[in-house]
């Protein structure tokens, strides 16, 4: 159970702009620029007055020491925007023993070499007396119509990735994909085969070949003490 919440301050946004920084005004009415971990698109998270969440370093070396963690859409609804925070979010589950498919492991390795195309596997798991688990996490946050969907835009990463979840199942091994939801709104993911056919086409394959899916809802207040 998490005990320590990351504290949030309250920013509208003005704009996001070179994928990492973006320009917010801070309740006292100044206007300053952030840090946004997150290389995606972003779609529907970043949209201009959109209330911005930020966190604060205390890392003096840091340019920009505020964070971007949450957007708040005006019907309330919450989106985690920092990337950095869904493996966070899914490793504490796991310890946790929140993902009942997944409990009972003896060893927990983070940022694993595996695979023909030599990628990092966000969570290597030992079982005492099951094959190894691979666990691949993706944040789910776009919605439309009341759906949720992955991937909010052309992923060929990810297409690699469902490749190599694919060769583990064939070779024996346990793959786990992981859609870890970040948005308040969302309930149920769907691949977003209108946005990305051939990461459609590669889930199916890996899902014929074993690979398992898991979604985990984040409940984010869990995580976040926001400062009114």
């Amino acid at each position: 159970m998490n005990t320590h919440k990351i504290s949030l301050n309250k920013a509208t946004l003005i704009k996001r702009y070179k994928r990492f920084l973006a320009d917010v005004i801070l309740e006292d009415g100044s206007q300053t620029t952030i840090h946004v971990a997150n290389t995606g698109a972003m779609t529907g998270c970043a949209e201009q007055g959109d209330t911005v969440w930020y966190s604060t370093s205390n890392n003096t070396k840091r340019k920009y020491p505020l964070s971007w963690e949450l957007t708040q859409k005006p019907n309330g609804d919450l989106i985690c925007v920092n990337t950095i925070r869904a493996n966070q979010f899914i490793e504490q589950a796991l310890t946790d023993q929140q993902i009942p498919a997944l409990s009972g492991f003896s060893a927990l390795h983070r940022e694993v070499k595996y695979g023909k195309e030599q990628s990092k596997i966000d969570f290597l798991l030992n079982f005492p007396t099951k094959p190894d688990t691979y666990v691949e996490v993706k944040s789910a946050t776009l919605l439309e119509h009341g759906q949720g969907y992955f991937p909010d835009a052309v992923t060929t990463r990810g297409q690699k990735h469902l490749r190599e979840l694919e060769e583990m199942s064939r070779t024996g091994c346990h793959a786990v994909l992981i859609f870890a939801i970040l948005h308040s709104g969302i309930n149920t993911v769907k691949i977003a085969q209108h946005i990305d056919a051939k990461y459609q086409q590669a889930f199916e394959q890996a899902i014929k070949q074993g690979m398992q899916l898991i979604t985990y809802k984040v409940d984010l207040l869990n995580h976040y003490q926001l400062i009114q």
